[in-house]
């Protein structure tokens, strides 16, 4: 004959047992749940992030390959009628290197800013964004005081559902979605 404690042994778990096996089981997995939500949240702004980036170096360079340089007689060349914010690029109609308003970074000036939907593709330039829109691309172009033959090129993209309440503090406001370069462009001869 068994003892009580054999028997007892022998039958399984105890409910109260099954209860906090359970609890923990919950515990654990509502945990792996919260850190899923926080990584795929992270993977979309870092997504978000390097598209602005790629499409700011993409607009810095057709700002870069616009003609800015001086012939072989030592005249200046100036492509001052390029429209690259139209869709597809055109070679007149726009402002080329032409020095932009102050405030072309913090508003959708025409000539200075272009839109861009969720494949990257240019939908144009504008005031306003056109439905298919994601990001906003807006650039500067300023002659440096000391060596007017030297412009400073700036260009800021930001998705469209972010930009509009940092528009008033451009200088203060950093989106998380933002993407901001700066180059320079100098008068060369050929």
């Amino acid at each position: 004959m068994q003892s009580a404690e054999a028997v007892r042994s022998t039958r399984g778990f105890s409910l109260i047992e099954v209860l906090i096996a359970t609890a923990i089981l919950t515990v654990g997995v509502t945990a792996l749940a919260q850190l899923a939500t926080i990584a795929a949240r992270a993977n979309l702004g870092a997504r978000s992030a390097t598209s602005a980036a790629l499409l700011a170096q993409e607009k810095m360079e057709q700002l870069r390959g616009l003609a800015w340089g001086l012939d072989a007689l030592g005249n200046p060349i100036s492509d001052l009628t390029a429209d690259i914010a139209a869709a597809p690029n055109a070679p007149a109609g726009g402002v080329g290197l032409t020095p932009s308003p102050p405030d072309a970074l913090a508003h959708n000036t025409p000539g200075y800013c272009d839109f861009v939907d969720a494949g990257g593709r240019s939908l144009g330039g504008g005031s306003s964004p056109p439905a298919a829109a994601v990001y906003a691309r807006r650039w500067s172009i300023e002659p440096m005081r000391a060596f007017p033959d030297t412009l400073i090129l700036q260009v800021r993209v930001a998705g469209l559902r972010s930009l509009g309440a940092a528009d008033g503090a451009l200088g203060l406001l950093r989106l998380p979605d933002e993407a901001r370069l700066v180059d320079l462009k100098t008068r060369k001869a050929p």
